[in-house]
């Protein structure tokens, strides 16, 4: 198999010290199974063309430029060297700017992962910097050009090496005060919570990314399968509605705990019937008291 290919090659650098680094990609979708878009008619492959909106022409590439929209219908046209010349140039030098403490990492704003790994000849201050970020428990943020663009990337121990993920800008994640603002502020106590915590701890595991499942690859993968086999496809199985159902109760199911209502009522109803099987009624004490001296009397 072949090693793969780095997607950036630099140096990272904190303080004065400097070391060969190479970026390549955690993440692939290239397993997942892809389809194809196909003429129905002759089961050819069809290509992507870009039309004119207006003339309903086909526009070749040599053709196609960047434009910005100022008002409804109306661009501002950009010449590709003009979009070139903005392009931030760049030293190939991951710099670390600050180290901060990994408790103060906030994951909404993490882009894409990479593996970072060290250059044989930069492989002892690597490992330095590695095992001192390890030890002090902390993350650095540094910054340098990747694909055209500057970027913040946060830098971590994992592993043997490091992993690099690229950061989101704070204009482009959405405000959590907005997200939130209409949900009102709700206190929950007492044997809710009690039970919420009960279940929790029933349930805690670890972190273990092997056991997740993608059940709709699986079932694109059947489905193909199936498909080149000629038999007959999987059919779309109908979800019933859940039904609504009160919370505590529900949370009670769920702990494995009895309704404290249904237990108070059953074991009223059993202690009443206990209480009617030892004593007679009244009633029926005086009836065998009035039958009896008639019999004696007999």
């Amino acid at each position: 198999m072949a090693s793969p290919r780095a997607n950036w090659k630099g140096y990272i650098k904190f303080g004065e010290v400097s070391c060969p680094v190479a970026l390549y990609t955690a993440t692939s979708s290239s397993e997942r199974i892809a389809f194809n878009t196909l003429n129905r008619k002759t089961g050819n492959r069809v290509s992507r063309e870009f039309i004119d909106s207006e003339t309903g022409e086909v526009v070749e590439r040599d053709d196609q430029v960047k434009g910005y929209e100022v008002e409804d219908g109306r661009y501002v046209i950009f010449e590709p060297e003009e979009v070139a010349a903005i392009v931030p140039e760049s030293d190939k030098t991951l710099r670390i700017g600050s180290f901060i403490p990994c408790s103060q990492i906030d994951t909404t704003y993490f882009d894409k992962p990479y593996y970072l790994t060290p250059d044989k000849m930069g492989l002892e201050a690597f490992v330095t910097l590695r095992d001192g970020m390890k030890q002090a428990k902390v993350a650095a943020l540094a910054t340098t050009v990747l694909f055209r663009r500057l970027r913040t990337v946060l830098i971590r121990p994992h592993g043997k090496g490091l992993i690099a993920s690229t950061l989101n800008f704070d204009y482009e994640v959405r405000s959590a005060a907005e997200a939130f603002e209409d949900l009102p502020d709700l206190k929950i106590e007492g044997e809710m919570l009690e039970l919420a915590e009960h279940i929790i701890g029933t349930k805690k595991g670890s972190f273990d990314a092997s056991t997740f499942d993608d059940r709709y690859e699986e079932a694109v993968a059947e489905l193909v399968k199936a498909k080149i086999e000629g038999r007959a496809l999987p059919k779309k199985k109908n979800v019933k509605a859940a039904k609504a159902v009160d919370l505590l109760q529900a949370l009670r199911e769920s702990a494995g705990v009895k309704s404290k209502s249904k237990t108070s009522t059953r074991k009223a109803a059993n202690a009443n019937s206990s209480a009617t099987r030892a004593k007679p009624s009244r009633s029926a004490s005086k009836s065998k008291s009035a039958k009896a001296p008639s019999r004696r009397a007999g």
